[in-house]
């Protein structure tokens, strides 16, 4: 099992509807977070609520390429890390022919190489017994109409995951690859392109984020959708 209790951990995307969730749930594991987002109001509100559990917090954007980098950094000179949860992500709706290169380059660069290039940053930084997350999703699985290219960007996360596992699994640092089914985290409704189609309702984000930590101190690596729906979130 894996001990929380004083670990630091990076929360990328720690503002968002998931991302908040799993601090709060870390925070009550005894964890001590360096969280990170685009917008400097959210952090500071969040770091008022969750208090000493929160050692420091960085402002940037994801779209970046040398802004993972210097996070990991960032968060290690705090502290050495004892894990990495990449929890940001973007979506967007629509048929592909309407689909412009803005939303497309947009999509990759937060959902699939942002990821990517933290998990490099981490796999040169993380001790034995580190953990890394990555929030992936449902669509990994089960490919959608009307979101191509967000189903695109998640199921290549989840083949990222399973060969970065492989790669690190001789340092003793674990991926654990993510994929809940459709979360009230209200990102469906802050699309960058199209509209919504009518959704069910999803499952809540307490409970999602309670079966996330749940695998990561339970030393799992898959996490698939299925989980979610035995674990009632």
């Amino acid at each position: 099992m894996t001990n929380l209790d004083g670990a630091h951990v990076l929360v990328v995307g720690a503002t968002g509807g998931l991302g908040s969730a799993i601090s709060r749930e870390l925070v009550a594991g005894g964890a001590r977070l360096t969280i990170s987002s685009r917008s400097a109001d959210r952090l500071e509100q969040l770091t008022a609520e969750l208090g000493a559990g929160v050692v420091g917090s960085d402002v940037g954007d994801l779209v970046h390429p040398g802004f993972p980098a210097e996070l990991v950094a960032s968060a290690a000179a705090r502290q050495d890390l004892a894990g990495v949860v990449f929890a940001a992500g973007v979506v967007a709706f629509g048929d592909i022919a309407d689909l412009d290169d803005d939303v497309l380059d947009q999509l990759m660069l937060v959902n699939l190489m942002a990821p990517i290039r933290t998990a490099r940053a981490a796999a040169a930084t993380l001790p034995a017994g580190g953990f890394l997350v990555n929030l992936s999703a449902v669509v990994a699985e089960q490919p959608m109409k009307g979101m191509a290219a967000y189903s695109a960007t998640k199921a290549g996360l989840t083949a990222f995951d399973r060969a970065a596992a492989a790669e690190l699994r001789r340092r003793r640092i674990r991926v654990i690859d993510v994929r809940p089914a459709h979360t009230e985290t209200g990102l469906a409704q802050r699309p960058i392109a199209g509209q919504p189609p009518r959704l069910p309702t999803g499952s809540d984000p307490a409970a999602v984020a309670r079966r996330i930590v749940r695998a990561i101190v339970d030393d799992e690596t898959d996490v698939p959708s299925g989980s979610f729906d035995a674990a009632g979130g």
